[in-house]
C-alpha cells in the first residue's frame, strides 16, 4: 500500500502569527488556491482510494477540496488533529512568550503543556492512529491523510520507526505532499514535502 500525507493549505493563523495547533482557523485564499492545486496535481498523478482527514477546519477543507476532485470516500477522525497545544491555542506568539514561556531547557516529553498534551502522549495517538490505518486500509492501493505539520513529521517517524526524541523534525509545508510505500516488509521513501504543484498558482 501507499500513503500519501499532506498537510493543509495556509491559514488564518499562518497570516496572523499566531500559534495554531488546535486553535480552528480557516483557510486563507491563497490556501484555498493552494489546496486546489494540489487536488489537481494529485488526481493528475497520485489518485488516492481513499482519503482521512483531520476534523479541525484547515484540514478538512482541504480534503474537501481533494474529494471533489477524486470523488472517493472521505473519513474524518480526530486522532488526525495537530498537537493539542492548550493554552498557546491562538495566542500571539509575543503573547504567548510572555505568559507561557518556554522551559529552560525544553519541557520533558512527559510532561504535558497546560491544558493540552505531552510529546510522549502525542507520539503514541500518531502512533496508534498509524497502527491503525495499517491494519484497516490495507486493502487499498494508496491512503491520503490530510492533515498537519507536527502529525504528519510524527507520521513519518512512525513509518521509519524512529523512538520517541525530538531530536528530528520533519517539516512540511503549505500542501506539501510525502509519498510513502510498504512492500514485502520493506517501508519505501519515495518523496518528502513535494511542493513543485504551487509553480502552477505562481504561473497563473
Amino acid at each position: 500500500m501507499e500513503l500519501l500525507l499532506i498537510r493543509h493549505g495556509e491559514s488564518e493563523a499562518d497570516v496572523l502569527g499566531v500559534h495554531e495547533g488546535r486553535a480552528d482557523f480557516p483557510l486563507t485564499e491563497l490556501g484555498e488556491k493552494q489546496a486546489r492545486s494540489m487536488s489537481t496535481y494529485i488526481e493528475q498523478h497520485y489518485p488516492p482510494t481513499i482519503i482521512l482527514s483531520s476534523p479541525l477546519i484547515r484540514a478538512k477543507r482541504t480534503a474537501n477540496i481533494l474529494q471533489e476532485s477524486i470523488g472517493c470516500e472521505l473519513i474524518v477522525g480526530k486522532e488526525l488533529m495537530e498537537f493539542n497545544n492548550g493554552v498557546l491555542a491562538g495566542l500571539s506568539r509575543k503573547e504567548a512568550a510572555i505568559k507561557h514561556p518556554f522551559p529552560k531547557g525544553g519541557r520533558p516529553a512527559h510532561i504535558p503543556i497546560q491544558d493540552g498534551e505531552s510529546d510522549l502522549e502525542f507520539r503514541f495517538r500518531v502512533d496508534s492512529i498509524f497502527h491503525k490505518v495499517l491494519v484497516d486500509y490495507q486493502d487499498y492501493e494508496r491512503v491520503a491523510i490530510v492533515s498537519h505539520g507536527g502529525t504528519i513529521s510524527n507520521l513519518l517517524k512512525a513509518f521509519l520507526k524512529q523512538p520517541m526524541n525530538n531530536e528530528f523534525i520533519f517539516t512540511t509545508g503549505d500542501t506539501g505532499i510525502h509519498l510513502l510505500e510498504i512492500k514485502d516488509n520493506y517501508r519505501i521513501i519515495k518523496f518528502l514535502n513535494k511542493q513543485e504543484h504551487l509553480h502552477m498558482i505562481e504561473e497563473g
